[in-house]
């Protein structure tokens, strides 16, 4: 088998090739340029932006911090409530107010006495002390602990500190000395910060920051953090939609995370087990021990810039220490960022271009192309016209034109073919004209035995029809006849081997193999019949001669193929088969009948059909009797 392609897939080929050859290094070695230099922008970007979030979460610690160092030192906060408690209220208040992302501030004293002022505007916090609507802000007030005039209340002020509520709470149950904010810095004696712990009038977690009044070490002012202000204050959005920060504790515990869902199970955790199991968090990022690792590395603990693989994916990793004035010792904050969301800008804009290249390339592609079909497209033509003619659909058509004369010579030459074969399959089978002219089935139309069922039909007294009509109305009711006939036989898979007058010769099984030829025999036959009394119906209106047809069907061995002189052939079938089907049809004459076939047929689809026994005749030119059936239609089972 020899390999060929279409001239315009050579050409097309040629110059693609030289195309990519010339451009793709190019392309690739841009392309791999910008995507290191993309790289190296995104870990810049990164650690910018890393290092201003964390500088965010110190500032708010390092707000907290100096409130509470400012609260420290104010004569009236010393003694304990309700002694300048208007003074109080309203100081914390306005440190409350300057510190936006506190949940809360207060004093806490050695005889039990508490102070404290909420900001009410979480959701959570509302809910816990069940403020009323319009509360800005809840103060709680236990004094007098010891005495039987105990004050334990809770009171809400709107946004302006003007009082829209107040109820009595219980107090029994929260006592500021047992409270690890103040335990911590009556032991030490210096600011301390403590968490996350839960709190004991929010019952939320919460980082504190708390120092002894400067006037009297056993009075402790405090400022609380939620750890859910935490989670906000690590949005690391800004840097990547994926990217993620955390906070980390001296034990390599998770503390805060700034992912919500992680962050909510956190808070459920530090809400359920009062941080009792808190580890049980770390297995909620799984960055967390390549983390812990680094963390013990000199070269990324101060801020330096890691890749990571996790889960088939790169990350950039930058760790910081987040101590704030001596206090979070040991507390690392990390930023946590996929690489591909730092480079996907760079490489949108590398791809952009790469496009831009490619389009170049495709645009000589489609030059290559077109200049290939101009050149080929009449050739295509032309080998579609050959193609078409191979498949005998020979009807006319104009010729193609060219710029090139030789290939309107070869046009020319196609038509003349076309309309030659085109003539020829008018009286030669078509199927046999199209083995004739195509290479590989030439030897089909040598002569040889096989199988076949033959179809003969003649119409009764076409003589008296031809005396009685003028030639031209013959002419015209035949050839719609011999029409509707052979639409019908090759409807069925049969070939009309010959027209003998008002008669012709059908055959199954040739030259087109036909596993159930007899079975089509029998359904053409009946098909024909049906169609034929239509047409006599529509004979009679038209007042022309009803043309009733006979019918005789054999199957059996015969000689098929090409016969006659060297110089004029023709495809036919020849044997005792073909003779017995003829005699057949004209044995119909005799019994009255229009379909009679052989004992052959019978054998064949007698359970398919319904059949008329008519008895062993004798038929001409045999010396022994035949079985004769009446084919009647078919079975109804």
């Amino acid at each position: 088998m020899h390999w060929s392609k279409p001239l315009r897939v050579h050409l097309g080929v040629l110059v693609v090739a030289s195309l990519l050859c010339t451009s793709m290094p190019i392309i690739w070695m841009a392309f791999r340029q910008g995507s290191d230099a993309a790289v190296n922008a995104g870990v810049q970007q990164m650690r910018d932006m890393s290092l201003r979030l964390i500088e965010g979460y110190r500032n708010t610690l390092q707000a907290g911090t100096e409130a509470v160092a400012l609260a420290s030192t104010l004569p009236q906060l010393v003694s304990p409530p309700p002694r300048d408690l208007e003074a109080k209220q309203e100081f914390l208040l306005e440190v409350l107010r300057n510190v936006p992302h506190a949940t809360s501030i207060y004093a806490g004293y050695p005889d039990g006495s508490y102070l404290q002022v909420i900001n009410t505007a979480r959701e959570d916090v509302r809910q816990t002390l069940a403020a009323p609507d319009g509360a800005a802000f809840a103060i709680r007030t236990i004094a007098n602990r010891q005495s039987a005039d105990v004050i334990s209340t809770l009171r809400f002020l709107d946004s302006q500190a003007r009082p829209i509520g107040e109820r009595d709470i219980e107090y029994a149950s929260f006592d500021p000395r047992q409270r690890p904010w103040y335990q911590s810095v009556i032991q030490d004696g210096v600011p301390i910060s403590v968490g996350p712990y839960v709190a004991g009038t929010l019952k939320v977690p919460t980082l504190t920051i708390a120092a002894p009044m400067r006037d009297d070490g056993q009075a402790v002012v405090g400022i609380n953090i939620h750890l859910q202000t935490v989670s906000r204050l690590l949005d690391a959005r800004g840097i990547s939609p994926h990217a993620r920060a955390y906070i980390v504790d001296g034990d390599g515990n998770l503390v805060a995370h700034s992912n919500p869902d992680i962050m909510s199970r956190i808070i459920a955790i530090w809400s359920r087990t009062s941080g009792a199991f808190a580890t049980t968090a770390n297995g909620f990022d799984p960055s967390l021990e390549p983390v812990a690792r680094l963390r013990q590395d000199p070269a990324f603990a101060s801020g330096g810039v890691a890749r990571l693989d996790l889960d088939g994916e790169t990350y950039l990793v930058q760790i910081a220490a987040v101590s704030v004035s001596g206090l979070f010792q040991a507390s690392t904050a990390a930023i946590v960022v996929p690489l591909e969301d730092l480079v996907a800008e760079a490489n949108r804009l590398l791809v952009r271009n790469l496009l831009i290249a490619s389009a170049f390339v495709l645009a000589g592609v489609a030059a290559s192309v077109g200049l290939s079909r101009m050149v080929s497209r009449s050739l295509y033509r032309l080998a579609d016209e050959a193609r078409r003619i191979g498949d005998l659909d020979v009807g006319e058509k104009a010729l193609s034109h060219s710029w090139i004369s030789e290939i309107n010579t070869l046009a020319s030459a196609l038509s003349a073919s076309r309309h030659a074969i085109g003539q020829f399959a008018l009286y030669v089978p078509r199927e046999v004209v199209r083995r004739i002219v195509s290479p590989e089935g030439r030897a089909v139309v040598k002569a040889k035995r096989q199988d076949v069922t033959a179809l003969f039909t003649d119409i009764r007294d076409f003589t008296t029809i031809s005396e009685l009509n003028s030639p031209e109305d013959v002419v015209d009711t035949l050839s719609a006849y011999f029409e509707l006939l052979n639409t019908i036989a090759e409807r069925h898979g049969g070939t009309v081997v010959q027209y003998l007058g008002d008669s012709i010769f059908v055959m199954w099984n040739a030259p087109v193999p036909d596993a159930k030829h007899a079975e089509n025999g029998c359904r053409c036959a009946l098909a024909m019949k049906a169609a034929i009394d239509g047409l006599n119906e529509e004979n009679s209106r038209n007042s022309r001669p009803a043309l009733i047809t006979r019918f005789g069907l054999h199957t059996g061995p015969a000689v098929v193929g090409s016969f006659g002189a060297i110089s004029r052939q023709q495809y036919t079938a020849m044997g005792d088969t073909i003779n017995v089907a003829s005699r057949l049809e004209g044995l119909n004459k005799e019994f009255g009948t229009s379909i009679l076939v052989s004992a052959a047929i019978h054998a064949a689809v007698g359970n398919s059909f319904a059949f008329r026994p008519l008895g062993r005749v004798q038929v001409k030119g045999r010396a022994e009797k035949v079985d004769l059936w009446e084919l009647v239609g078919e079975s109804g089972g």
